[in-house]
């Protein structure tokens, strides 16, 4: 089959590792030909182009910068994509026809786009649903509920919805707050179809673990508590502050990585506050990253405390591929730390409870932390593989298929049956 799949991610190459690059891998694998429509800000000064790279055809579309800018160009570049994308399709894909048309939010202004692949081709349409827009900015306080902004936005969410033939989400608490939130949904079209990826298992030697703890300044003796990832106002970091701050344990280290928007407000708490039980250090490359967080002992999820959908982050994947326990500190809404607490594999309190946190991060540094790796394989096995994800869409695909055949052999059945009764009506019995 042909498959297009539309995202914001800039993606070079599927040999890369990311929830959307396995996943289009393993398609690519499986005999498919994958098309990949991707930005290329206007920063890096790439006009928009066509390669093909690692078996996988990767359209470059020249956008705004939708990045890392200010928010008045990342609103224009982000409303603006849906038709840069539409002209880049009809330009460089013209004669190519696409059976699958797979698409993340964000953003959710791609309507166009997946309505012109949808009518030209008659492609079967799956939206993964990371994030549910504009709820999420109404909760942080980006945008005022039930404004001008807030229903156009609501608005093109539920064109989204309308126009996807399936729609795939993090969690079961993200399915029923779709459908609690848009009644009209038919509920069979709506799935859990989480973040997933093909599994990197790293087993550092002690060797190794005291190497790189070594090369980034960190202690060999103490349990080393690491939140790694986006750094912005949607994890509601002043928890995290406010943890390290208020922490007795002495085992505890906490190591904060990553970059995003609330960096810099950290950096300068971390410079003035100078504490003595954790670092912090910026992004790192990917490779790097996964060694430096193997070397680590226990993973930290936070969220905000006021999100009321049901966020699900993917940096889950990385602490279970690292085989390690993890705190989430979270709102109330999302199952995240139901699923996390389920498996055995950490424990779960809400954001700002900070008498659970100093609780639960007691009785993790306390137990025998080898008993986690087996665990942490076992959930990440069972539920976010890519194998998984990709048998979900293609089913989707295949009963869709078998239900346009079963339909049309009914209807030829009945057809021809009409026409011998027509022809053949003075041969039945009785006349």
């Amino acid at each position: 089959m042909n498959i297009i799949f539309l995202t914001l991610v800039e993606i070079e190459s599927v040999e890369q590792r990311g929830i959307y690059q396995d996943l289009l891998r393993k398609f690519r694998d499986e005999g498919h030909e994958v098309t990949i429509v991707t930005p290329v800000q206007r920063r890096r000064e790439i006009d928009t182009n066509l390669c093909v790279r690692d078996g996988v055809s990767i359209l470059q579309v020249k956008t705004l910068n939708i990045q890392k800018t200010n928010i008045i160009e990342k609103g224009i570049g982000t409303i603006a994509i849906e038709y840069q994308y539409l002209s880049a399709i009809k330009n460089h894909l013209p004669d190519l026809t696409f059976d699958i048309v797979l698409y993340s939010t964000p953003p959710i202004t791609l309507v166009k786009v997946v309505e012109y692949i949808k009518k030209r081709d008659g492609a079967y349409s799956y939206l993964l649903l990371k994030d549910i827009f504009p709820q999420n900015a109404v909760d942080m306080g980006m945008i005022r509920k039930d404004r001008l902004i807030h229903t156009r936005f609501r608005l093109k969410e539920k064109k989204l919805y309308e126009i996807s033939d399936a729609i795939g989400c993090m969690s079961p608490a993200n399915v029923n707050f779709v459908l609690t939130h848009n009644p009209e949904l038919e509920a069979a079209k709506v799935e859990v179809n989480p973040n997933s990826v093909e599994p990197v298992y790293h087993i550092l030697s002690s060797r190794e673990k005291t190497r790189i703890r070594k090369k980034y300044g960190l202690p060999q003796n103490r349990k080393i508590l690491v939140y790694g990832g986006n750094l912005g106002i949607p994890q509601g970091l002043d928890f995290l502050l406010e943890t390290i701050t208020s922490v007795q344990n002495p085992e505890a280290f906490f190591l904060i990585v990553g970059d995003g928007t609330e960096y810099e407000r950290i950096a300068g708490w971390f410079a003035d506050h100078l504490p003595p039980n954790a670092k912090l250090l910026g992004k790192l490359p990917k490779a790097e990253y996964d060694a430096l967080l193997a070397s680590c002992d226990i993973g930290l999820i936070f969220l905000d405390k006021n999100f009321l959908i049901p966020n699900f982050p993917s940096r889950l994947l990385s602490y279970l591929e690292m085989g390690k326990p993890v705190i989430t500190a979270t709102d109330p809404h999302t199952d995240i730390g139901d699923i996390v607490q389920h498996y055995e594999c950490g424990y779960k309190v809400h954001a700002g409870d900070l008498s659970a946190m100093m609780v639960a991060l007691d009785q993790l540094i306390s137990e025998d932390l080898t008993v986690y790796p087996a665990r942490c394989r076992v959930l990440l096995e069972k539920e976010y593989h890519v194998d998984h994800s990709y048998a979900k869409i293609m089913d989707r695909v295949r009963n869709l298929k078998n239900g346009w055949f079963s339909r049309f052999t009914d209807f030829t059945a009945v057809f021809l049956g009409a026409s011998i009764v027509r022809t053949y009506w003075f041969l039945l019995p009785g006349y």
